[in-house]
């Protein structure tokens, strides 16, 4: 996740395709077994709220300086993978 990160901040204009299904995110995440994700509920609920907070439908794409990172901790912020995300966005 980290790496995705970075490599989206080093080009802020990359276009991020907003899905409701497994993504560049979940390739190398220790819950992602194979076709299935063994966090499901917890990971459809923060792509629902993301996709809803940004006003966009699934399969929908926003460049990645876009996306309003203050709201990141208050759709996901409860993930075990938090302090990764707050790190390389610079949060507080």
């Amino acid at each position: 996740m980290g790496g995705v990160i970075r490599a989206l901040a080093e080009r802020p204009d990359t276009p991020v395709r907003l899905t409701l299904s497994a993504d560049a995110v979940c390739e190398h995440c220790p819950n992602n077994l194979g076709e299935v994700c063994q966090s499901a509920e917890k990971v459809m609920r923060y792509d629902a709220a993301v996709l809803s907070a940004c006003g966009l439908r699934d399969g929908d794409e926003l460049a990645y300086a876009d996306f309003d990172a203050g709201m990141r901790r208050g759709i996901c912020g409860d993930c075990e993978w938090d302090a990764i995300c707050a790190k390389h966005r610079r949060e507080p």
